[in-house]
């Protein structure tokens, strides 16, 4: 009988360690009152961001060639739950989680050009993901959307609207 290895061997427990350690010196700095203000002035949290890109965060999924550090979903999430453990809970997470998953696409289907021009500039927080999938007739109900993208010579023709 063969035994496998237990699932979280040591040294991942200690490297998952590290990873919450790293993004909670990140989150700390911005405390409730940060939180507060962005609430009540409604402007995106930009220092945040800041701050989480120049810690290397927001590269965390992204591959190493173009300046991220090529972990997966697990390393992700336990980011994203630390993200979210402090003052700027859910604000805070949703600030950064778009850079973790938006541009998988990108990763997996882009030209070697437009990785080379994206990736970078999302990883060092030069530039922001984002996405739209409001309808007028559907809101956030996404099973209701009804826009779609369809290929054709030289393209895609985009037929609906959103919000």
């Amino acid at each position: 009988m063969t035994h496998s290895p237990a699932i979280g061997d040591n040294s991942q427990a200690a490297d998952h360690a590290a990873l919450r350690d790293g993004v909670r010196a990140v989150v700390t700095r911005f405390g409730d009152g940060y939180w507060l203000e962005r609430d009540e002035d409604g402007h995106f949290p930009r220092e945040f961001h800041r701050a989480m890109a120049e810690a290397g965060w927001l590269g965390i999924t992204m591959p190493e060639e173009y300046g991220g550090t090529g972990l997966g979903v697990t390393e992700a999430a336990i980011m994203m739950h630390e993200v979210s453990s402090h003052g700027g809970g859910m604000a805070a997470a949703s600030s950064v989680h778009i850079n973790l998953f938006g541009p998988h696409p990108i990763v997996v289907h882009g030209r070697p050009e437009q990785k080379a021009e994206w990736i970078p500039r999302l990883v060092a927080g030069t530039d922001q993901c984002c996405f739209g999938f409001t309808e007028p007739d559907a809101g956030l109900n996404t099973t209701r959307i009804k826009t779609f993208a369809e290929k054709v010579p030289g393209g895609y023709r985009v037929r609906g609207q959103k919000v």
